[in-house]
């Protein structure tokens, strides 16, 4: 092998290992799609289609916090803890909200 076949076989080895999921519990099959339409715009199509394609994974919250949260879990838990405190809201105010939305199980 030559350097230059070398060298793009080890910056190409870089770019997946970016994007590779920690987490994947959580992803849908359309969450898997938009992963890989990632994946190809960062490894093949360079920043700005990677840019662009984030910017069309934004349309969608819910999957964009999916997605990019088993990228980077770490990074979308304290996010969102840092969002939630900017707002006051404590880990023990959000499970009582969580508890008191949930419906009331029937007695038996």
């Amino acid at each position: 092998m030559n350097k230059k076949t070398e060298r793009s076989q080890a910056k190409r080895a870089t770019k997946t290992a970016v994007l590779e999921v920690a987490d994947p519990s959580s992803l849908t099959d359309a969450d898997w799609a938009s992963l890989n339409a990632l994946r190809r715009a960062y490894e093949h199509k360079g920043s700005h289609d990677f840019s662009a394609e984030l910017k069309k994974l934004a349309r969608d919250p819910l999957r964009y916090v999916r997605v990019v949260g088993a990228i980077f879990p770490d990074m979308i838990r304290e996010s969102i803890r840092d969002v939630l405190a900017d707002k006051g809201i404590t880990p023990g105010d959000l499970r009582e909200i969580i508890r008191k939305r949930e419906k009331p199980t029937r007695l038996q």
